[in-house]
């Protein structure tokens, strides 16, 4: 006779054919239906693991695919250089042209660089960064084809055209707006006519040929512009070459510097790249995870069926059809999973990619549709080959075999451990309980390997929690000069950000709303002295410094650096030291790990500024934490850049207050005694990107730690299925019901505590790999203080996370097994 529920294959067909897919389908059903929990199980494991996948892997590809997108369709330079065009003859430029490897080149265009000042309706006159100005009578060519954004080319001598970022509504300063050129002789004026994108950043504004020779015509230096296309320019290592080969071949000194669109690249794709590694690790957690628990599950049900699998083989089940039937249960829940994984994924990945896509305006940005496929299919694969192995365990049996065994379970397992933890002087249920996963071995063995990752998880979350923290810390500087005050004049529509070096529009409702016309601010000496004032009287002040803030350019960069200049000492800044010392004289500076990046130096190096035409000597003295500019900065005392500018005055106030004083109070109290003319801010610890990061580590450590926790779960309930029989026995002999749940705890509690223990070590290691990797994304270096962050306490904490996991995890569980009825246990086999 067959079983209720099971119908024998061979009914109405024969073994092999589509007629036996039915019996298998109900088989697979009547298991799902008896394993709701590890149906559950796999597929949340499966959810984490594919959503975190979509995120790292898509992030990855598709960030990348804007830049690549307009690098193609504008012909980006892979490599422009600089040349000084008394050294090198047109003939000479032309000849590498013909440079094998070259595939297109234009130029030479003359380049100069100016201070300027712009006017015009509603912005009033504003000083701007320094422009460097090529030379160009249209804006197509061969290479760098420039994209017209708005208005036009310039027809005339007097018309500019400036880069997209120096004008529009980013930014404020409209179109018909006039540049008037502080640094050259006259103070000639150009009107803004249009406003263009380079995919390579050759330029800050074009002007026509003649223009620009006659600007630059008092320049002791002219300098001129080659861009050029290679065949092999996907490395840096083949940029380096190429680059070696068009300095080989012009007479020495006619190169004085090269940029290739690596540097273009990283500026538009370093928000995302960050993401990535973390992503991956926890990724590769939730794989590792999914395979074991999987493993774990379909052994249990395999173990827990042995009968089952007798009645199926008695009545004509073949071996295939067993194992189908046992790999089909897994594969329903492992396929909702991943689909829903991936759903979410796409959701998450969203945001970072319309970051993405509206910096060159290519429409939106998804997650590749065949990454969509392949994710999942990868990941069901990989569930399939953990559930057939073990399915194929039972597929072997005969069926006498299986009956017998399930009837006879193995004896002598265990029996050591039980021996030895009945000698602790602990109650008897704990240590029936703490003895019970030795009868396992290799299911204790997954279980603890599956705490272990969730715990190794969650002690790398802590960790990265703490040291993205620290950045954030770092890079706001708002425990440090937590108040700033910027004087009239330094903010407007175009301002360098107080401290950071960026060019920022001021917050809505500040002083360029409702301040006085520039006729009608005090001159810088006069403010400069109001504020010193203020702060002295201000019984908050703890201590202050003067700071200003200045774009400088140095040869072989297209791009201006950001120079912050303290007057007084700066040591309190909050600034961290990645390497070398905080800058002690004159012409000492510290810079950012991507300037040394760009510009191939290192501590210790000299590099030349120039600056309002002047050229300043300075040394490296140390490597900053700070991503300013992108990383392309440095500070400096205040009388390096007095040599280019001896009336330079001050942009902002950085300050520090006394322990205790509130920066919101101190900001308003100052505020009132400066007027409207100063613009007072609290300065907030806010990172978009960052906060994001926060909110996906938070996420993804919370489901991890579920999913061990359910990993838990499913390990005690396959448990307390196999010693039913044993629990009615406990509770014939007087175990309460409280005994029994301590007991059904413990089979897990001591295999979590180990798997804390040694989960402690893994996570450190963890975030010792995938911190640096996440600031070489970036192109930031770290200070040592970012990765030393666990503490004696902290790390005690931790290691009892594997038993917290465990602990929770079988719970609920082991009140089920408390409230089994003791006759229903005796009668169970």
């Amino acid at each position: 006779m067959t079983p209720a529920g099971i119908e024998s294959p061979t009914a109405g067909g024969g073994r092999g054919g589509a007629a036996g897919l039915g019996p298998v389908r109900r088989v697979a059903a009547g298991g799902m239906a008896r394993r709701r929990v590890q149906t559950v199980v796999i597929g949340l494991v499966l959810l984490v693991s594919c959503l975190a996948s979509v995120l790292a892997l898509g992030l990855v590809v598709e960030s990348q695919s804007p830049f690549d997108h307009a690098f193609a369709a504008q012909r980006g330079a892979d490599v422009t250089a600089v040349i000084n065009s008394s050294r090198a003859s047109a003939a000479q430029l032309a000849a590498t042209e013909r440079l094998a490897g070259v595939t297109a080149a234009a130029g030479p265009f003359r380049e100069t660089t100016v201070t300027a000042q712009v006017s015009g309706s509603g912005i009033g006159t504003l000083t701007i960064p320094p422009l460097t100005l090529a030379g160009r009578a249209s804006p197509g060519g061969p290479v760098d084809h420039l994209v017209l954004q708005s208005g036009h080319w310039p027809t005339a001598d007097g018309q500019i055209v400036l880069a997209a970022g120096q004008s529009g509504p980013d930014i404020g300063v409209p179109l018909h707006s006039k540049v008037t050129l502080l640094s050259v002789p006259g103070h000639p004026t150009l009107t803004v006519v249009g406003t263009a994108n380079s995919v390579t950043g050759s330029a800050s504004g074009w002007v026509l040929p003649a223009e620009v020779t006659r600007l630059s015509s008092a320049s002791t230096t002219p300098s001129e512009l080659m861009l050029y296309r290679f065949a092999s320019a996907s490395t840096a290592t083949q940029l380096r070459t190429d680059a070696a080969a068009i300095t080989g071949a012009l007479p020495t000194g006619a190169v004085t510097g090269t940029q290739n669109y690596l540097s273009a690249k990283f500026s538009e794709t370093g928000n995302a790249a960050p993401f990535v590694p973390f992503l991956i690790a926890f990724g590769v957690i939730g794989v590792v995870m999914s395979v074991l628990i999987t493993a774990n599950v379909v052994s249990g049900a395999v173990v827990a069926g042995y009968r089952r699998i007798g009645v199926l083989k008695s009545i004509g089940f073949s071996p295939a059809q067993v194992v189908a039937a046992y790999t089909s249960q897994i594969m329903v829940s492992a396929v909702v999973g991943c689909l829903a994984g991936v759903a979410l994924g796409n959701v998450l990945a969203a945001p970072v990619l319309g970051h993405a896509a509206d910096v060159y305006e290519v429409g939106a940005l998804h997650v590749p549709f065949w990454l969509d496929v392949i994710v999942p299919v990868a990941m069901c694969c990989l569930v399939a080959l953990a559930a057939v192995l073990p399915a194929l365990r039972a597929g072997r049996l005969s069926a006498v075999q299986a009956i017998a065994t399930g009837r006879a379970p193995r004896t002598g397992r265990g029996y050591a451990a039980h021996r030895l933890f009945g000698r602790l002087p602990l109650p008897r249920p704990t240590t029936i309980g703490l003895a019970a996963p030795f009868a396992r071995p290799a299911r204790t063995a997954m279980t603890m390997t599956a705490i272990a990752l969730g715990a190794a998880a969650v002690t790398l979350a802590v960790g990265l929690t703490t040291s993205l923290n620290l950045v954030i810390d770092g890079l706001s500087h708002s425990h440090a000069e937590p108040v700033q005050v910027q004087v009239p004049g330094s903010f407007g529509p175009i301002q360098l950000h107080p401290g950071h070096g960026k060019v920022t529009k001021p917050p809505a409702g500040g002083p360029s709303a409702g301040s006085p016309p520039t006729s009608q601010l005090p001159t810088p000496a006069v403010a400069e002295r109001t504020v010193e004032a203020a702060l002295r009287s201000e019984p908050g002040t703890l201590r202050y410094v003067a700071e200003a803030d200045r774009l400088v350019s140095i040869a072989g960069l297209s791009q201006p650096v950001s120079v912050t200049a303290f007057r007084g000492d700066s040591s309190w800044t909050g600034y961290d030291m990645i390497k070398g010392h905080w800058y002690a004289g004159v012409d000492q500076v510290d810079v950012g790990t991507h300037f040394l990046t760009e510009t191939g130096t290192k501590v210790g190096d000299m590099v030349t500024l120039q600056d309002n035409g002047t050229q300043i000597r300075v040394k490296i003295v140390g490597q900053i934490f700070s991503t300013d500019n992108d990383g392309l900065m440095m500070v400096t005392g205040w009388q390096t850049l007095a040599k280019a500018d001896p009336t330079l005055t001050a942009m902002t106030y950085d300050v520090a207050l006394r322990p205790g004083v509130s920066a919101t109070a101190y900001a308003e109290a100052l505020g009132s005694k400066l007027g409207s003319s100063y613009f007072v801010s609290v300065n907030t610890r806010h990172s978009s990107v960052l906060d994001a990061m926060l909110a996906l580590v938070g996420i993804l450590t919370l489901l991890l730690a579920i999913v061990a926790g359910l990993g838990v779960l499913n390990t005690v309930v396959l448990n307390t299925r196999e010693r039913v029989h044993d629990l009615g026995v406990f509770k014939v002999v007087g175990m309460t019901p409280r005994q029994t749940t301590a007991m059904a705890v413990c089979w897990v509690a001591g295999i979590g505590l180990i798997a804390g223990l040694v989960a402690v070590p893994i996570g450190i290691v963890l975030l010792h790999q995938v911190l640096p990797a996440m600031a070489a994304a970036a192109d930031v270096g770290l200070p040592a203080s970012f990765l030393n962050v666990y503490h004696g306490g902290e790390l005690a904490i931790l290691a009892l996370a594997g038993a917290a996991i465990a602990v929770a995890g079988a719970l609920l569980p082991a009140s089920w097994a408390a409230a089994i009825r003791t006759g229903a246990a005796l009668r169970a086999e």
